[in-house]
């Protein structure tokens, strides 16, 4: 991850873990939730989320698993008490949550460019860091070539029979270069999202996909519903952040809702293991 994208996930994330706590469910999951009926509340949705991850990687009987973008911690605090969970964020707020509210959890505030673990995992998850992975600076194929950097690293941190359950935004019916400046500038500044085809292309002889599946009407969903949540909450939001920054949040998720809906951009969750030829002993 470029110095930029690290920026831009501080600027993002240490906005203020209360002002999230206003508009997110209990959990405390920003990222796509995962509906089972239309009947499902978000904070059922993003259960199904996670739920969905951990089911992925066999967490329930899982020794270690690795959480890549841990944001604060949901996905750590639903590991089984025997199971080792290690969790890697840049934000310095997000890792102090997880300090205050998980005191037994292994957090670390460490690129995973420079992580070294002392032993492999049983399961992998990265869920929206992703997308922070390459700057809009970077060529295609600089692009697939971190990508696949970041495959390597976790086909090599895996045991043989570990899985990585990844999810992402994606561009989809538009290019980088249609992307909104205001996304690119105000809300993820130097961060650019990947393709599936970036995507597949790195992962290529590194991991096989065991399946895809695009949630993008769930995150068009999900954007709502926190958009009707911050509304609701909008004169604490404003006192705690100021009403430049809720402003900036509402519209970002309008158009988020907006792009998801349209299929603009996607919303990918992949189950990925070590490709037969490409694991190492």
């Amino acid at each position: 991850m470029s110095t930029d994208a690290a920026a831009a996930i501080r600027h993002h994330y240490d906005v203020s873990s209360e002002f999230y706590k206003l508009w997110l469910d209990d959990s405390l999951t920003y990222s796509c939730a995962r509906r089972g009926s239309q009947a499902d509340t978000l904070a059922q949705a993003q259960e199904n989320k996670l739920r969905y991850h951990l089911d992925a990687v066999g967490a329930a009987n899982a020794g270690s698993v690795l959480d890549i973008g841990c944001g604060w911690g949901s996905i750590l605090a639903r590991l089984p008490g025997a199971c080792r969970g290690v969790g890697l964020t840049l934000s310095d707020e997000q890792a102090a949550y997880i300090a205050r509210h998980q005191p037994a959890a292994e957090v670390r505030v460490e690129n995973w460019t420079d992580y070294e673990p002392g032993a492999r995992f049983d399961g992998i998850i990265s869920i929206g860091a992703f997308e922070h992975f390459a700057t809009p600076a970077d060529s295609p194929e600089r692009k697939v070539r971190r990508y696949r950097d970041f495959f390597t690293r976790c086909r090599d941190w895996l045991t043989s029979s570990g899985a990585l359950s990844l999810q992402t935004i994606a561009y989809a019916d538009m290019s980088r270069e249609d992307a909104s400046a205001f996304m690119q500038q105000e809300i993820f500044p130097g961060a650019d999202l990947p393709t599936l085809a970036e995507i597949t292309t790195a992962a290529d002889r590194v991991f096989e996909v065991q399946s895809l599946e695009n949630g993008r009407l769930d995150y068009a969903w999900t954007c709502a519903q926190w958009a009707r949540r911050l509304r609701a909450r909008r004169p604490e939001a404003v006192q705690l952040v100021g009403p430049e920054v809720v402003a900036r949040y509402e519209r970002y998720l309008k158009m988020s809702a907006l792009g998801f809906g349209l299929g603009k951009i996607a919303l990918y969750r992949l189950v990925l293991r070590p490709s037969a030829s490409g694991w190492t002993s």
